[in-house]
């Protein structure tokens, strides 16, 4: 059996029916990884022993008749800024290369409880700076739809991973796209959650007020199976909502009759003329299924980009200030007094994004800048969420571009302001909280996919979720395996 063409959801019941083994299930995968990761370059780390050990478990639970959990036999990578007790997280920088975890993120410790296997754990930008995967210390990830292209990033070797089926599922962490901005790349589904849904427990912190854990997937369902086990309370966590767990695969939709989706069109200027075109056309898919297409005013997301360069490297600076080689981490040695210690550490541990970005934030919060700079960035953050709350006043959703273009070529963007905007149709999410899930729409003239999003109000993750999977339900030829990682590349 082709394990790698089913959606993790699919595999599940594979498994619980038994038609096929978990030790089966392991080792396709794990053969899958050795085979063609040198090719991709996703995984930082991979758990062979620890993942056939569990896949014999669960074959032997399954055959004494054992309760097994909601993700059982499905194969689940981990982007390395999220603990799993006992392992190496190196937030692929060199300052945590031989940092092993005491502790278990809270995500981890649940798919772990509902039988998931963690099979390893994938590169991305150091620290979670970067669009593109290139920020890492160790080295790029590939995109699986053209090796010469970028995955996006930071949560780019989750993307990878999971478009090139070396796993059916992956976390990443999402800033100010991190998540959705890959998986466009990458022709697969990303879900940013409303903040605070899920623990940010064991999460290596960026931009503390915008982080979000959620899952890359081969489809809808997929994300919404790992909603159903991540999305709960966890009291480490001081910013996780404590509200009652929700079911994200009962009373799925067919069509989006009676729904409302409002599109920004005057936020859409940067889009080129092809993608233009290709996003209404998925706009008359929508209709096709039955919504409402109504304009709503959102031109202030334009200072989207500007505003959250000014808040997340300000919190950025303030998170980082802890690595400083007494604690944990790198410490160089080189240095000959306390003072050396500090500067030389961060000055080899730290790359040349991370410096940057830590720079630009102490100034932003420095004595003489801080009313200039991160207070107004503040004020607009509110005016971005007030914009928001009027728009989904009349409307139920809202879909933009997931990205400005297809995937673009490593090391093809030299200037860093145009590597940011590459996040400009996703950071708003982010400033306001709300889910926010991307998902495949299309292919551009080479052949490299392209992303749309959906946008719910606060705490209507579900719904997102759901309205997303009927837009997939009906056109299933967007949920495509690279050629380059099908049954041939074997």
């Amino acid at each position: 059996m082709d394990l790698h063409l089913h959606s993790a959801y699919e595999l599940h019941h594979l498994f619980l029916s038994g038609k096929v083994s978990a030790e089966e299930i392991a080792t396709h995968f794990l053969q899958r990884i050795e085979k063609l990761d040198p090719q991709l370059q996703s995984f930082l780390t991979v758990f062979p022993e620890k993942t056939l050990e569990k896949a014999k478990n669960l074959d032997q639970r399954r055959k004494k008749g054992e309760p097994l959990g909601k993700m059982a036999a499905v194969p689940v990578a981990i982007k390395d800024n999220m603990h799993i007790k006992g392992e190496i997280t190196t937030c692929a920088s060199k300052f945590l290369q031989n940092y092993r975890a005491p502790f278990s993120a809270t995500a981890v410790r649940l798919m772990e409880e509902e039988d998931a296997f963690v099979i390893g754990k994938t590169n991305l930008d150091e620290f979670a700076m970067g669009s593109s995967n290139e920020n890492s210390a160790f080295f790029s990830s590939k995109n699986p739809w053209d090796l010469s292209c970028s995955p996006g990033g930071s949560s780019g070797g989750s993307a990878a991973a999971v478009g090139g089926r070396l796993s059916l599922l992956a976390t990443g962490s999402d800033t100010g796209g991190s998540i959705r901005q890959p998986a466009s790349l990458c022709g697969v589904y990303g879900f940013k959650p409303t903040y605070g849904r899920v623990s940010r427990y064991g999460l290596v912190a960026f931009g503390s007020s915008l982080d979000q854990i959620g899952p890359i997937g081969t489809s809808c369902l997929d994300c919404a199976m790992m909603m159903e086990t991540i999305g709960a309370f966890c009291k480490r966590d001081a910013t996780s909502l404590n509200l009652p767990q929700e079911s994200y695969l009962e009373d799925l939709p067919k069509d989006l009759k009676g729904k409302v989706i409002g599109v920004p069109w005057n936020f859409l200027e940067l889009l080129g003329e092809n993608e233009l075109k290709r996003f209404k056309e998925t706009i008359e898919k929508f209709k096709s299924l039955g919504a409402t297409i109504e304009e709503v005013d959102l031109r202030l997301l334009k200072y989207s980009i500007a505003v959250y360069y000014i808040l997340a490297t300000a919190e950025a600076s303030t998170n980082l200030a802890r690595f400083d080689g007494i604690r944990f981490g790198q410490r160089s040695k080189e240095a000959k007094n306390l003072q050396e210690v500090y500067d030389l550490s961060r000055k080899e541990g730290f790359g040349r994004e991370v410096k940057k970005r830590i720079m630009l934030g102490t100034y932003v919060l420095s004595s003489g800048f801080k009313h200039a700079y991160y207070q107004k960035a503040q004020k607009v953050r509110t005016l971005i969420i007030q914009a928001f709350e009027k728009a989904f006043e009349s409307c139920d959703f809202i879909a933009i571009p997931t990205t400005v273009k297809s995937a673009f070529t490593l090391s093809s963007i030299a200037d860093p302001l145009e590597m940011y905007l590459q996040d400009i149709f996703t950071i708003s999410a982010n400033l306001a909280g709300l889910p926010a899930l991307s998902m495949p729409c299309g292919f551009d003239e080479e052949n490299r996919p392209l992303g749309v999003q959906l946008l719910g109000p606060q705490l209507h993750d579900v719904q997102v979720l759901q309205n997303g999977y009927a837009f997939e339900n009906a056109y299933p030829e967007f949920r495509k395996v690279s050629p380059l990682f099908s049954k041939e590349a074997l």
